[in-house]
């Protein structure tokens, strides 16, 4: 007979799992066995009782142990930030995890710099201390009661504190630390505070300091936030999917690190694109926070500078290319779905000209999937050429349209730009007749020294070959010039001035990013037009001043777009995303644009109002995912616009405590004495 052993604490599970015989050092196997550990109440931790026992049992218990399928260690002690889910189950979350946890955590603390080095203040007088928003009775139920100051702070006061402490550092890159501490700390203050500030933050948590923050990424990395899966992962993509704790992901954002923004390879310091682009999908369209995964695929990098650099976090290794990625690739794409469903969403983000298109055409009628930098760039584009028409008085058609840039931007803003001219009434080879590109090579003709890209194929001309993009501004006389090209000021005054002689309203977009990267500034579209441009470019400029007024020109970012269709396919569970819904969502975006925002040259709408924006594009791809057949949420809503809303994140603090109610009075009945079990029994 084993022997048997009286702990002072003792937990039994029932399992089919391994009994085992203290002593002998053999396990034998046996179905719906009871294993009992010891809770050692040392240190207030408890441990398995395995550590209690010396000799040949403890390797043999520990081997039993190690493979019980269920926690023999007594209750689950939860870590950081592991509540996951749609739905909190109170018995699973402790008092405490309300502090540790920022999905629950209502607590705020501020992080100043002193002598050069940042600290956070736990407690003290005046402003500096910490911002309580638990009420008494939640600190009492939850046992927090003593470990809070007393005071109690509200949310709204916690936010006009996180203001007053991002507008002390004058730095942007600082700012944009403070705003991902605060949102490791407390999530919902997080979102809300940039929820409600768009203008101020959006361009700190996405373009223009986001490029910044990927530069630096290895210096100011301060804890994971998503998924690294390398190259070196091939065949066990699925099993690097299952470590993610969260199980109900709706939307992934991925990237190969190698065209971030107009800054070329930056590896795994890429991770910050879509860290900032999933931020946003909360913070301008409701989509929950944990149905969001940031994924680098780490394929290695090009970049000597970053292989080289003692901080780089990803592979030191050249980039793998050709077969071996594609493989890859296809690996991720289907273990995605595996993991987490075919009607999950899937945005490819700046992937390189080589890979971008490619991957597009290639998997966008398999999976529900779509790529931001040339489909969500093309259909704000568009969204500032149809408001724009308001202000030229020329329709989309009767343009003539010169893109410095063949790469995937600009055949995305192209393609979807012949797609809205046929809505005019022009065929597909009359609209395609109207677009002309520019790239490194010149003019694309077919009669230049190589041809055509294949992937711009549909807008090269049987035109003389011009290298010179003035001379080509000149002869095709554009009335729409769109900068796509990475080149910084690439659009000279004298191109300009040149703009100004083609037609009495040039349309001017410099769309490249980061601002360093545009090709001129607004200040310098309107000098050189005599102030007769309708400016756009994706990154923020300040106010323009001409002939004595002020003009605020819009920013042509891709913010107005992929939030909202995101929304609009996770709400209807859509398998897949047409071309068309993007257009639908610049139709939406347009017609949003008010006679305010085009009187003071603004073809985009306040970016105070992306919420709204969002939330008008979302309910209009609902509409047409289910009038194409795309949309599996069934039955179709009644209410699609109430159902959109219904789906979105509530940014204010919600009560910890748990539901409780009342039951009605038991009945009364004559309850008959417990008779004594007879001994024979």
């Amino acid at each position: 007979m084993p022997k048997k052993y009286n702990f002072s604490r003792v937990h039994k599970y029932t399992h089919p799992i391994f009994l085992l015989y203290l002593g002998e050092s053999s396990i034998v196997e046996k179905r719906h066995a009871t294993l009992s550990c010891e809770m050692s109440l040392s240190n207030d931790r408890g441990r398995c009782c395995s550590n209690c026992i010396s000799g040949p049992n403890r390797a043999a218990l520990a081997y039993a142990v190690a493979r019980c399928p269920g926690r023999l260690d007594g209750p689950p002690c939860r870590h950081y930030h592991e509540v996951t889910g749609d739905i909190i189950c109170p018995n699973m979350v402790r008092g405490i995890d309300h502090l540790r946890d920022p999905r629950l955590n209502k607590v705020y603390r501020q992080t100043i710099k002193h002598r050069g080095v940042y600290k956070e203040l736990i407690i003290l007088k005046g402003t500096c201390c910490q911002r309580l928003a638990f009420t008494l009775e939640e600190r009492q139920a939850l046992g927090l009661h003593g470990l809070l100051a007393a005071k109690f702070k509200s949310q709204e006061e916690q936010l006009e504190i996180c203001q007053i402490s991002i507008d002390r550092y004058s730095e942007n890159l600082n700012k944009y630390l403070y705003l991902i501490e605060l949102q490791d700390r407390n999530e919902k203050l997080f979102f809300r505070l940039l929820s409600e500030n768009v203008e101020k933050y959006l361009p700190i948590v996405y373009t223009p300091t986001v490029g910044l923050a990927c530069q630096r990424f290895g210096l100011i990395y301060r804890r994971p936030r998503g998924l690294f899966i390398t190259i070196n992962d091939k065949g066990h993509i699925f099993n690097i999917l299952k470590n993610w704790p969260e199980p109900n992901v709706r939307a992934i954002v991925f990237t190969d690190g190698e065209r971030i923004l107009g800054l070329g390879d930056l590896g795994a310091y890429g991770m910050g694109i879509p860290v900032g682009k999933l931020s946003l999908y909360t913070a301008l369209a409701g989509i929950k926070p944990h149905q969001c995964l940031p994924i680098t695929l780490d394929v290695g990098t090009d970049n000597q500078d970053l292989l080289e650099d003692p901080l780089y976090i990803g592979l030191r290794q050249k980039r793998a290319r050709g077969q071996e990625y594609d493989e890859f690739l296809d690996e991720f794409m289907a273990a995605c779905v595996k993991r987490y469903g075919q009607n999950t969403l899937l945005q490819f983000e700046d992937f390189a000209l080589a890979n971008a298109m490619r991957l597009l055409e290639k998997y966008r009628n398999k999976y529900c999937t779509f790529n931001d930098d040339i489909q969500g760039t093309a259909s704000v584009a568009v969204a500032g050429l149809m408001a724009a028409v308001r202000i030229t008085k020329r329709k989309l058609s009767e343009n003539i349209y010169m893109f410095l840039g063949a790469g995937s931007a600009a055949n995305g803003i192209a393609n979807l730009t012949v797609a809205a001219m046929i809505q005019d009434g022009l065929s597909v080879e009359q609209a395609r007749a109207r677009v002309y590109m520019f790239d490194v090579d010149g003019l694309l003709s077919t009669r230049r020294p190589g041809g055509v890209p294949q992937h711009a194929k549909n807008f090269g001309k049987d035109i003389e070959p011009e290298r010179d993009f003035e001379a080509a501004v000149a002869k095709i006389k554009p009335s729409c010039l769109i900068g796509c090209s990475t080149v910084g000021g690439a659009f000279t005054p004298k191109i300009l001035k040149q703009m100004a002689q083609n037609t009495e309203r040039p349309v001017v977009f410099a769309l490249s990013n980061p601002t360093s990267k545009a090709e001129c500034t607004a200040q310098d579209a309107y000098d050189h037009t005599d102030g007769r441009c309708v400016f756009a470019s994706g990154s923020p400029f300040p106010p323009v001043q001409y002939n004595g007024k002020e003009y605020h020109t819009g920013q042509g970012n891709n913010s107005y777009i992929f939030p909202g269709v995101a929304l609009g396919v996770i709400a209807t569970a859509t398998h897949h995303i047409p071309e068309t819904m993007f257009l639908r969502a610049a139709q939406t975006l347009a017609e949003y644009v008010s006679e305010a925002d085009l009187n003071i040259g603004r073809i985009y709408p306040s970016l105070a109002e992306l919420k709204d924006v969002s939330l008008a594009i979302a309910i209009d791809c609902a509409k047409l995912a289910y009038q194409e057949g795309l949309a599996s949420f069934y039955p179709e809503p009644e209410n699609l616009a109430e159902h959109v809303k219904s789906q979105r994140y509530n940014f204010n603090y919600e009560s910890a405590m748990p539901v409780t109610w009342n039951w009605k009075p038991e009945e009364k009945f004559d309850v008959k004495p417990i008779k004594p079990v007879p001994k024979n029994i």
